[in-house]
């Protein structure tokens, strides 16, 4: 068996199993961040296409992190108790052939349930991902490690903008889905170089001597405290998702109403917002492994709710580009610490589960921030919809509070 290359970081190197790890985990977000950006990119054209409302398209991204949790859920078990690596796996396949068969959809109702399948493929990626970081790597540099990862999956979303300004033009929507397929070629060669850690497999041997049962949904709630966190980091994840899918969603056709973006151009505006999250993941990780969760979310949190109204103050390309780095910076820089969380939080039997659970429950009622920006955007001004979110990053930061384990320095 290879070795999972627990070896300090400190000597400004990883090993080739951390390499491979870090490889594959960030190849498999960067398809989910494609799938989300399609989606972005797409929207304006789907509703004049389909002739729907802006609810009923914002009901797309819903639907799909319904998909999710249901994935999540299901795969996440059987990762605990089967085997991160092979579950890891499988749920690309899903997710990519469930995108790709985005190309023949004619009406909504076949967006929705092909956007519902690749969710459940998308849902099983994420615990297993953040498992097997969690037992490669040191704890003291495990946000870093789960931060870049997150990096990585964001060259995905800037593939997909590239893509976008590129065949939307020429060759409409449809045929954007089809390069969901691409990257799984080079994830399946990844892939077959993984194996199972140390860590996963001591725990298997020993079983039967284990406090957890493997894969149990019921010990996230074992005691009053266990239940409490578990549900504080489900709202945490909420709020979350509610930023990341409500802006990403809808930022291109709030670009292409204030300032007369053509839907190729906002594509490539959008660019700005990634590489801002991607700088603020990275500055992110190093907080929180160097000062604790808690403050590293503090600043962060106060930030988002503070920086998405510099988005209501771009009256032209320039100041939009800089609110959009400034959002994306704080608001989506957080992403990567949720891993590194739930990796401590969580011992190896339900590492898998607790990691799927919490972030796609989050995602599921998350995702209806789409539909809820959707209505708002219809009817109020842009002032009320960043209000909204401002409000929820507050709530995120009030509850995050009340975790007695944040409270230590090093996660």
């Amino acid at each position: 068996m290879q070795q999972t290359g627990m070896s300090p970081l400190n000597a400004h190197h990883f090993s080739g199993y951390q390499k491979k790890v870090i490889a594959s985990t960030a190849a498999g977000f960067g398809l989910e961040n494609m799938d989300v950006m399609f989606l972005s990119f797409t929207l304006s054209s789907m509703i004049v296409d389909l002739h729907i409302s802006g609810a009923a398209a914002g009901l797309i991204s819903s639907i799909t992190n319904l998909g999710m949790l249901i994935g999540g859920l299901f795969f996440g078990i059987l990762a605990d108790k089967y085997g991160r690596v092979k579950v890891f796996t499988y749920t690309i396949w899903i997710f990519a052939i469930a995108t790709a068969l985005m190309f023949f959809a004619k009406n909504v109702y076949w967006v929705y349930v092909l956007r519902f399948l690749a969710g459940i493929g998308a849902g099983g990626e994420y615990g297993s991902g953040m498992a097997i970081i969690a037992e490669s790597f040191p704890k003291r540099a495990i946000a870093k490690v789960t931060s870049l990862s997150a990096i990585g999956g964001q060259a995905g979303a800037i593939l997909a903008a590239i893509l976008a300004a590129v065949i939307l033009p020429m060759f409409g929507w449809h045929a954007l889905y089809v390069f969901g397929l691409v990257p799984v070629i080079l994830i399946f060669f990844i892939r077959r170089h993984l194996s199972e850690s140390k860590v996963f497999t001591d725990m298997k041997a020993k079983q039967t001597s284990t406090e957890y049962r493997p894969g149990s949904i019921a010990a996230l709630f074992a005691t009053p405290a266990q239940a409490w966190q578990t549900i504080a980091l489900m709202i945490m994840v909420m709020v979350q998702i509610a930023g990341y899918f409500g802006l990403m969603n809808w930022l291109p056709s709030i670009m292409q109403k204030r300032i007369g973006l053509s839907a190729s151009s906002s594509s490539l505006w959008m660019i700005a917002t990634i590489i801002g999250m991607s700088l603020g993941m990275l500055t992110f990780g190093a907080i929180m492994d160097k000062f604790g969760a808690r403050r590293a979310y503090t600043i962060f949190l106060i930030a988002s709710a503070l920086a998405v109204f510099v988005l209501t103050m771009a009256s032209n390309k320039v100041e939009l580009l800089l609110a959009q780095m400034l959002v994306g910076f704080f608001a989506n820089g957080m992403y990567g610490g949720y891993g590194a969380i739930m990796g401590h939080l969580y011992p190896t039997e339900i590492r898998a589960t607790a990691n799927n659970t919490i972030m796609n429950f989050g995602r599921a009622v998350g995702g209806f921030s789409s539909v809820l920006i959707g209505f708002l955007m219809d009817r109020y001004s842009l002032v009320i919809v960043m209000g909204f979110l401002s409000v929820l990053y507050l709530i995120s930061l009030s509850v995050m509070l009340t975790i007695p384990k944040l409270k230590a320095k090093a996660i």
